[in-house]
């Protein structure tokens, strides 16, 4: 683990989509503009208003890997992506706020007329699809039911229709892909929401320019949730 170089801005680690989305009026309410969009440019380095601050758009499930390893210096990450990513790499990673952004839930689902009750009774055992295998694993694990974990990345609602699995363990935020799918929440396993997250060399070298930005996430994501 390395901090950047001292001489380059700081880097913000953003992913497209929800999180940068809700991200801008954070950024917008410390004076901070991007001056580029990543659904309009093809650039995965953006420019803003600050000079000492660059955006690089990273896949989300490698914004944690980018500031933990020191290729940004900061970055907003969702805790399912962090809870994954800290069981191959714990440490080197600062999680001072949750920015109360990006809120959906981790849940159990499986399709309309699976008697999921009856199945996860004590010593059973289910095919559970999931990108997010830690807390599936741990989960069902805390309820004494044996699970094959099968490791998706995509249409996860596909899997119980086709006989692949189960149940899925996946993000909810209106329930209505799973609607259309014809697939019901079973179980919450837990609430979502994204987090800043800090690269711990270069809160320890370049402090002084980070807490500035640190003490922005920190304001506008206080006045947002008190809104």
């Amino acid at each position: 683990m390395k901090s950047p170089s001292p001489n380059k801005p700081l880097t913000l680690a953003l992913s497209k989509g929800r999180i940068f989305d809700e991200t801008l009026p954070l950024l917008e309410q410390a004076g901070i503009h991007v001056l580029e969009r990543p659904e309009s440019s093809r650039k995965l380095i953006l420019p803003t208003s600050t000079p000492d601050l660059q955006l690089i758009i990273v896949r989300a499930s490698d914004v944690p890997t980018y500031v933990q390893y020191g290729a940004a210096h900061i970055g907003i990450a969702g805790k399912d992506v962090l809870y994954e990513h800290m069981e191959q790499h714990p440490g080197g990673l600062y999680q001072p706020i949750d920015l109360n952004i990006a809120r959906c839930r981790m849940c159990v689902a499986v399709e309309e007329g699976f008697d999921y009750h009856t199945a996860v009774k004590k010593g059973s055992r289910l095919r559970i699809a999931t990108k997010y295998t830690r807390a599936a694993r741990e989960h069902f694990a805390s309820k004494g039911v044996y699970i094959d974990l099968i490791k998706l990345y995509g249409s996860m609602e596909l899997a119980p229709l086709v006989g692949l699995a189960d149940a899925i363990v996946d993000l909810v935020s209106t329930g209505s892909t799973l609607k259309a799918n014809r697939l019901v929440e079973v179980e919450e396993i837990t609430e979502i929401s994204s987090r800043l997250i800090i690269n711990q060399a270069a809160m320890k070298n370049r402090g002084a320019q980070l807490q500035p930005l640190i003490d922005a996430f920190m304001h506008a994501s206080v006045e947002q949730t008190s809104a």
